[in-house]
């Protein structure tokens, strides 16, 4: 294992969060279905602005969930192959498939023309990807093609939790979206995710496929003697209450969370400019990016290969954000997708490298990365 100098993240934590998860474990009741999870799914909902959001273990269970909601079984739904893999195995566990589409050069977002020529008359679904803190670009020409094909829109914004488009945040473009609270995300909780939607139905609907397909009375399950029925088949999905008093806590930092990320990012990306090898995510004038990663992108593999050779030698952490998911084993073998699939993708997934990024960033660590970045480009070691 190598002993990195310079991770590629850290969790920002205080003694507010300490306490919020103590005070759970220490009541000695309730630590699943405790009143945190109602207290956290409130302050999301109201955050994002949608008039619903329920809570998961992970981002993954909350997007298998709102597809298994929506019924996409036997169905098409367009998926980026530059993302987490989770996105495309969501669509798998609910039983549909994964159609892979282009993306665009700037955010890393679907190219609206790509899903365009992708839609056919199996195609149930969009779901576009938010790229490391950068809303997608074009998220509105998206929801509109969506819209014209009567196609449901489902955000991934696992990475882009707080990024927004003309004030408008993520989440709130499409029929419904995914948020995800891993480690390394905005507002970490360690694993959790959840999912934000205007829909009633879509809502109920995921309550009962969270918890076993139990008809939730006003009762605490655990608090109550009375028998539940159940109403149809689902899952364990749900959160911890001591997951969910962190997210409260969390929550209430967010906002000096993504001036920490968006500081950190200025800083790297002034330190950086200049060098013609290497372009920066850099937002346009109505995009606000909330930086979960701090990817550049090199002229070429052979580049950001040595690139990443070298910072690893000096103990700097990198990491490919992403490899295509279309060109992975298990897609390749069970839907024949192949090389040469999505040369746009397949391309700047070759051009890309992610350095560290987060709100505890030292300017001596920013300094130590930007200097032999400078130092590789210059030929000096």
């Amino acid at each position: 294992m190598i002993n990195w100098k310079i991770p590629l993240f850290k969790m920002y934590f205080d003694n507010s969060d300490i306490k919020a998860v103590t005070k759970v474990i220490a009541r000695g009741n309730y630590w699943a279905e405790g009143p945190e999870i109602k207290g956290f799914e409130e302050g999301l909902s109201n955050y994002i602005g949608t008039k619903y959001a329920l809570t998961f273990n992970s981002g993954t269970s909350a997007l298998h969930a709102v597809l298994l909601a929506y019924g996409v079984e036997n169905a098409e739904v367009i998926v980026p192959s530059f993302t987490f893999i989770s996105t495309a195995n969501s669509v798998v566990l609910a039983n549909g498939k994964p159609i892979f589409a282009e993306i665009e050069d700037d955010s890393y977002g679907l190219d609206p023309e790509s899903v365009n020529e992708k839609i056919t008359k199996k195609t149930r679904a969009i779901i576009p990807v938010h790229y490391g803190g950068m809303p997608c670009k074009g998220i509105k020409a998206i929801k509109e093609i969506a819209k014209d094909n009567k196609l449901l829109l489902i955000e991934d914004a696992a990475e882009s939790f707080g990024a927004a488009i003309s004030g408008k945040k993520v989440g709130t473009f499409g029929d419904s979206a995914m948020l995800s609270f891993c480690q390394n995300k905005v507002i970490a909780t360690g694993e959790g995710g959840a999912i934000v939607t205007d829909s009633k139905k879509i809502f109920q609907k995921l309550k009962l496929i969270r918890s076993h397909g139990r008809f939730e009375s006003k009762k605490n399950y655990f608090a109550s003697s009375d028998d539940s029925d159940y109403i149809q088949n689902g899952y364990n999905y749900r959160m911890t209450s001591m997951i969910a008093a962190l997210g409260i806590s969390q929550l209430k930092k967010v906002k000096k969370i993504i001036k920490l990320r968006r500081n950190k990012a200025e800083y790297l990306n002034n330190k950086l400019s200049g060098l013609p090898e290497l372009k920066t995510m850099c937002e346009e004038k109505n995009q606000f990016n909330v930086y979960q990663l701090y990817t550049l992108c090199l002229k070429n593999n052979k580049l950001r290969e040595g690139l990443k050779e070298y910072l690893t030698k000096k103990g700097i952490m990198t990491k490919i954000y992403f490899s295509p998911v279309h060109l992975k084993t298990f897609y390749k073998k069970t839907f024949g997708t192949r090389k040469g699939d999505l040369p746009n993708t397949e391309k700047i997934s070759q051009e890309v490298i992610t350095l560290p990024m987060h709100p505890c960033l030292t300017i001596k660590e920013m300094d130590y990365i930007c200097t032999n970045i400078r130092n590789y480009f210059d030929g000096r070691d």
